[in-house]
């Protein structure tokens, strides 16, 4: 297929979708229009180097909003929607699950119906050419133990009212090509991390409460394993789903990067002694401290990306340690872009710790 011309972006301004965005502009010829509602997680800032040229577009909007929605659609008449748009902190969704069934089911509900009626318009190569891809989580699949992948045929277990909720809108998605014939894309991809993430996830927050000297919270023992993607490998992945990916079929898009969380805050804490010491020289790991699980945290996520390898000729570029040194390295060199976010109330404020009704398990 051709590659898409006019692509639009839902969550443009977000972590992964502003790194789609840059990606976009930088590497293809296509026009992006970037919608997004501009909720406390969007950075403006991080699309700054790409808001002035003649092929990029914003338009605030909330996919929650049909008609806004459908005028979107009518205005740039894109070949390809990229929705990015979403909720997306798990300790946010046990505090409060209404957010994100509201934007992560009904949001996409309404977008499937805007981009289905645009695709209906099309005729030809146009509309066989359309592509609707969703971006999701691994959280969908649940908790491994010490052992085994997530593969794309991995049964749906979600934990959280946030993957359920992701979980929820992937079956949409399906549901949307399956009886409507829209042409769908998936993936599902491992956690993220690199520049402009905001300061609520586990990387960013360790970063900035290390160079603050406050204590570094860690959930349990710290036993809990996560597969890191560097953030400018999953722009390039989803970019290669978007415009090779064949419709119906799902990817997932790991970085082979399992890392215990008491693993990650410790790279950190070197990392952060490396590069910025402590005047009093104290070393960063004194700073950590073990706090109270969360409610249903999942023991380890681990992704086989073998498919999007084979299929697609995707693999990531960054290591998690030349990764991750590159994001200490950009959270220093750029105090200007976090340092009001964390001026916020309550910024750095621990949430997810309500527990009536819950039950904690732990795999493995």
């Amino acid at each position: 297929m051709p590659q898409p011309q006019t692509i639009l972006v839902t969550g443009g301004a977000g972590f992964i979708g502003s790194a789609v965005v840059r990606l976009l502009i930088a590497e293809t010829t296509a026009k992006v229009v970037n919608l997004d509602a501009m909720t406390y997680a969007a950075s403006g800032t991080a699309l700054r180097s790409v808001e002035a040229d003649p092929r990029y577009a914003f338009e605030q909007a909330d996919i929650r909003d049909g008609e806004a929605l459908a005028a979107v659609f009518a205005r740039h008449r894109p070949d390809a929607v990229m929705h990015l748009a979403a909720e997306s902190h798990v300790d946010r969704s046990i505090d409060g699950p209404e957010d994100f069934i509201q934007t992560n089911v009904v949001g996409t509900f309404k977008l499937l119906q805007a981009a289905r009626a645009h695709w209906q318009t099309l005729a030809g190569p146009a509309r066989e050419d359309f592509r609707f891809h969703h971006v999701s989580t691994d959280e969908v699949f649940g908790s491994l133990g010490k052992d085994g992948y997530f593969t794309e045929h991995t049964a749906y277990d979600p934990r959280s009212p946030y993957s359920a909720s992701k979980a929820a809108s992937d079956h949409l998605v399906r549901a949307w090509g399956e009886t409507y014939g829209l042409p769908v894309v998936l993936s599902n991809c491992s956690n993220n991390y690199g520049p402009y993430h905001f300061p609520e996830k586990l990387i960013p927050l360790m970063i900035i409460k290390g160079l603050r000297g406050d204590p570094l919270p860690v959930y349990g023992d710290g036993s809990n394993v996560r597969d890191w993607l560097f953030v400018e490998d999953h722009a390039r992945a989803l970019w290669t789903v978007c415009s090779t990916g064949v419709p119906g079929q799902s990817y997932n898009v790991g970085g082979h990067n399992e890392k215990s969380n008491l693993e990650v805050v410790q790279t950190i804490c070197d990392l952060l002694d490396k590069h910025a010491p402590r005047a009093d020289g104290v070393a960063r790991r004194d700073q950590i401290s073990f706090v109270t699980d969360r409610p249903g945290h999942d023991f380890r996520y681990a992704i086989d990306p073998g498919k999007i390898d084979r299929e697609l000729g995707w693999r990531p570029r960054e290591t998690f340690e030349s990764g991750i040194e590159k994001t200490v390295r950009w959270y220093l060199d750029n105090e200007a872009w976090w340092r009001p976010i964390i001026q916020r109330e309550d910024a750095l404020a621990r949430v997810g710790t309500a527990q009536v009704g819950t039950t904690q398990r732990k795999a493995g």
